[in-house]
């Protein structure tokens, strides 16, 4: 109990000096622009240049959109407002540190081309999504690898353990959200110990995902258990574009030929210790083999970037601890999205599959805020024929973020896609199945945080064992959820009039 009133301290502390900072910047230029006409004219003018620099720019019009609105209703305000928040990409100060180190890396990397003849030669079409994600992201598609999906976050905490227990040279981890309870206390048991055996511990954790979860310099008393650790780009209570931007990825990588990923951070409601919103739905994937190397290198890519180190990557290959030949289980190609290329790799990889769907396409996501281009991806499969479903919360965690979600129902239900709320709870897995051959499962939520703001990552899979388990579950799933009607969908007034305003600026969420 006191460590929550501690933490609930420090929240409601770091609230306060933002409320304070953010009133007083308002009340200063407000009172400014009252006794200065020719500053108010300056301001004005400021918005309208900014407003035209918008227009212009090469971004999704809904981003465009949203900015507009409150520039316009407020001028003497908005153009400021969009200059310290409106940029999507990370701030100078992490994109060089991470940009270089992108560039360093690609040395380390490169693809089969036997595997992606192969492939090709099986499927064109896949194909041609494999060699974007190798030119667009840097990531090639392997063979050589096995996988194993996971249903809930207790099956795939069960198996983690166990696998970091078998750790003899390294453990890497990433993740968005730690919080201390069972599945942390038990994790970092095994982690100390490893650390003390000799085997090199990594840890990269997102400040801002942690902020009321850990305590302050969380990373600094890890470091004294013999742990590495980085705290992603620390949270700062000060205007700041750069605080948009965070790491939202799970992975862990260990001895460079088994990694997990997928929906799951490490905290209790993720393993259903707790039940903050119902049963939380989540979901996993381990992979053993060659395609661990691409979450290796995305890991390695943050770690060395913002370590400064230019250690060789090389020595953390699949097969530097395992000499034998690994199991091979169809395609399989994990792979990384960031703000800083302004190449919206998820949401292509989520299109690609909805565009070449030809039988059905089924969706997990926690939040449905999507752009034009994928309301209108969705609306012509299910025109086609294509059965198109997607399952959401059934109890919602952010209460105007699940109005948000269900003011897209109508139009999709009018086009022929079915959606389904997840009764039992929670769901927070982010997957698709497609026509029994395609799978992704990974940490991209289909928001626009996820979509252009947030590091991120998923593991596309072509005829794997796991592509068919993801399909089950899906169906299992589905089972226990209730499939929402037009009728059903349709909210009281005051509910449309506030969904109108959300839809408008969905893009700023």
């Amino acid at each position: 109990m006191k460590i929550l009133k501690l933490l609930f301290s420090r929240l409601v502390i770091v609230g306060l000096i933002i409320a304070i900072q953010v009133g007083w910047f308002v009340l200063f230029l407000l009172k400014l622009g009252r006794y200065s006409l020719g500053i108010n004219i300056a301001f004005s003018i400021l918005s309208l240049i900014v407003t035209i620099y918008i227009v212009n720019r090469k971004d999704n019009p809904a981003v465009k959109l949203a900015w507009v609105i409150p520039i316009l209703m407020f001028p003497l305000l908005g153009g400021l407002l969009y200059i310290l928040f409106g940029g999507e990409g990370p701030g100078n100060f992490l994109r060089r540190k991470l940009e270089s180190e992108y560039i360093r890396s690609r040395k380390y990397i490169e693809q089969d081309e036997d595997i992606y003849i192969k492939l090709t030669l099986e499927d064109k079409r896949v194909a041609n999504q494999a060699d974007y994600l190798w030119r667009a992201a840097g990531f090639p598609v392997h063979q050589h690898t096995s996988t194993e999906f996971f249903r809930s976050g207790e099956e795939n905490f069960a198996v983690m353990k166990e696998e970091l227990k078998k750790a003899e040279h390294f453990i890497f981890m990433e993740y968005f959200i730690i919080n201390k309870g069972k599945m942390w206390d038990e994790l970092l048991a095994v982690l100390r110990q490893k650390a003390s055996e000799g085997v090199e511990v990594r840890l990269i954790y997102d400040d801002m995902g942690c902020l009321d979860l850990l305590p302050y310099h969380y990373y600094k008393t890890l470091e004294r258990e013999g742990i590495k650790c980085i705290a992603f780009n620390p949270f700062v209570p000060f205007f700041s574009v750069v605080m948009n931007n965070r790491d939202h990825r799970k992975i862990m990588v260990i001895d460079g030929h088994t990694g997990f990923t997928g929906g799951i951070n490490l905290a209790d409601e993720y393993i259903n210790e707790i039940h903050p919103h119902g049963y939380w739905k989540d979901t996993g994937i381990m992979l053993k083999g060659e395609a661990v190397w691409n979450l290796t290198l995305m890991f390695l890519q943050t770690w060395n970037g913002l370590r400064k180190t230019s250690e060789d990557y090389s020595l953390y290959g699949p097969h530097v601890y395992y000499q034998g030949e690994f199991e091979s289980d169809g395609y399989v190609q994990p792979y990384g999205d960031t703000p800083l290329d302004h190449e919206t790799v998820g949401e292509n990889v989520y299109l690609n599959i909805i565009n070449q769907s030809k039988d059905y396409v089924y969706i997990y996501t926690p939040y449905l805020i999507i752009d034009n281009e994928m309301i209108t991806a969705l609306s012509l499969a299910a025109k086609r024929g294509v059965d198109v479903r997607i399952v959401t919360p059934g109890i919602p965690d952010k209460k105007f973020v699940f109005w948000l979600t269900r003011s897209y129902y109508g139009q999709l239900l009018n086009q022929g896609v079915r959606i389904y709320e997840y009764t039992p709870g929670f769901i927070h897995a982010k997957c698709f199945a497609c026509d029994d051959e395609i799978a992704t499962v990974g940490t991209i939520n289909m928001d626009y945080r996820s979509l252009y703001l947030h590091f991120e990552c998923g593991t596309i899979l072509y005829k794997t064992k796991a592509v068919m388990q993801v399909r089950r579950d899906m169906i299992d799933t589905i089972g226990v959820s209730r499939e929402i009607t037009s009728q059903m969908a349709r909210e009281a007034l005051p509910v449309r009039v506030i969904q109108a305003v959300l839809r408008c600026l969905a893009p700023l969420f």
